[in-house]
C-alpha cells in the first residue's frame, strides 16, 4: 500500500454505510445517492454517513475559478441530515489527499479509518490522485474486505438528461429559476449573517439587509422575488432582493440586498436564508436616486403579485 503521509485523524465515526461525493447543491441527483445509502443502512440496521470534502475539490485544485459554491458546509450538512443521514464527515482536502493514490484512499480511509461496511456513490464518481479511481475499481478493491458497493445511475429529467451541479449553476447564471428548481427539487437559497451597509435603502424608503455572497455562485445579477426566514427557523417572510454591485450608487462589492415586505425590525448580525423564487429584472444603472426609487416601487408590486400567484407561496419548505 502507498505510504504517503496523509492521515485523516478527524474521522472518528466508524462503521455503517458511507455515501461519497462533494454533494454541492444537494440536488435531486445527490438525493438519489443519499436515498440509496439510507436504504442500504436501514436494511442492514447500521448508520448511514456522508463522507465529503472541504474545501470543495474544485476550489482547492483550481483556485483561480470564480466563486461557484451552491451550498456552504453548514447548509449542506443540514440538507443531508434532513434526508436521513446520521453523520456528515468533512474530510480535509489537502495537497496530501489530492496526491493520495486511489487504492490508498480506499484502503487507508474507507477501510481503516471509516470502517465502512458498504459504500455508495454515483455511477460516474471518480476519486484518488488524478481521478484515477472509478466505481469499478472501488468495487474490486473493497471486495477482499467483504465491503459491498452500490453505484447509483445518473438521475435524469423527463428529457432523459442527467441532473448535475454544472447544469444547476448554468441555470442560476441565466436567471432560470424554474430550471434550477427542477434540478434541486426546491428553491435555490443563499444564507448568511446580515452585515452593516451604507443604509441607502432606508433613505429611499426601502431598508435592506445586506448578506455577503462570499464563495457562493453568483446567480444572474438582478432583482428577485424571494421568501426569507431568520434565526430559529422562523416563519417565512416575502420580500425582494437585489443581487449585484448596485451600480447606480457606484457599488463594487457583490452583495445580496434583502428588503422584507411589511417587516420592521433590526436584523444586523442575524443569520437569514433567502430563497430565490422569481427573477424580476436584470440589475441596471439609473440616472438618479429618484428613478431608482420609482423602479423599486414597481419591483415591490411585481414581487407581491408573483409571490401571491406562485404555487410555492405558503407551502412548507423542504428543509
Amino acid at each position: 500500500m502507498d505510504e504517503s503521509p496523509y492521515d485523516p485523524k478527524a474521522i472518528t465515526a466508524k462503521g455503517g454505510v458511507f455515501a461519497l461525493g462533494n454533494f454541492d447543491g444537494v440536488h435531486r441527483g445527490h438525493q438519489a445517492v443519499i436515498a440509496a445509502a439510507v436504504g442500504v443502512a436501514k436494511k442492514q440496521g447500521i448508520p448511514s454517513r456522508v463522507l465529503t470534502f472541504e474545501p470543495h475539490t474544485r476550489s482547492f485544485l483550481t483556485p483561480q475559478h470564480s466563486p461557484f459554491r451552491l451550498t456552504p458546509p453548514p447548509a449542506k450538512a443540514r440538507l443531508l441530515k434532513a434526508l436521513g443521514i446520521s453523520d456528515v464527515i468533512e474530510l480535509d482536502f489537502t495537497t496530501e489527499l489530492a496526491q493520495l493514490p486511489a487504492q490508498a484512499f480506499v484502503e487507508r480511509i474507507l477501510v481503516q479509518r471509516c470502517g465502512a461496511q458498504h459504500v455508495v456513490a454515483g455511477a460516474n464518481f471518480l476519486f484518488g490522485h488524478k481521478r484515477s479511481g472509478s466505481m469499478d475499481s472501488l468495487r474490486n478493491w473493497l471486495a477482499p474486505f467483504g465491503i459491498g458497493v452500490t453505484a447509483v445511475p445518473p438521475f435524469c429529467d423527463a428529457r432523459g438528461e442527467p441532473l448535475s451541479s454544472s447544469r444547476l449553476r448554468a441555470a442560476l447564471q441565466k436567471g432560470d429559476l424554474a430550471a434550477a428548481q427542477e434540478i434541486l427539487g426546491r428553491p435555490f437559497a443563499i444564507s448568511g449573517p446580515v452585515v452593516p451597509g451604507a443604509k441607502r435603502g432606508k433613505t429611499l424608503g426601502f431598508p435592506t439587509a445586506n448578506i455577503e455572497l462570499d464563495d457562493y455562485l453568483r446567480p444572474k445579477f438582478g432583482v428577485y422575488a424571494v421568501m426569507a426566514h431568520g434565526p430559529g427557523n422562523t416563519a417565512e417572510l416575502p420580500g425582494i432582493a437585489n443581487i449585484g454591485t448596485r451600480p447606480t450608487v457606484g457599488g463594487i462589492t457583490e452583495l445580496l440586498e434583502l428588503h422584507l415586505l411589511g417587516f420592521h425590525g433590526e436584523l444586523y448580525g442575524q443569520e437569514w436564508e433567502v430563497e430565490l423564487r422569481h427573477f424580476i429584472r436584470p440589475e441596471q444603472t439609473f440616472p438618479d436616486l429618484g428613478a431608482l426609487r420609482a423602479q423599486i416601487e414597481m419591483d415591490v408590486e411585481s414581487a407581491k403579485g408573483l409571490l401571491v400567484s406562485s404555487p410555492l407561496a405558503g407551502e412548507d419548505r423542504k428543509r
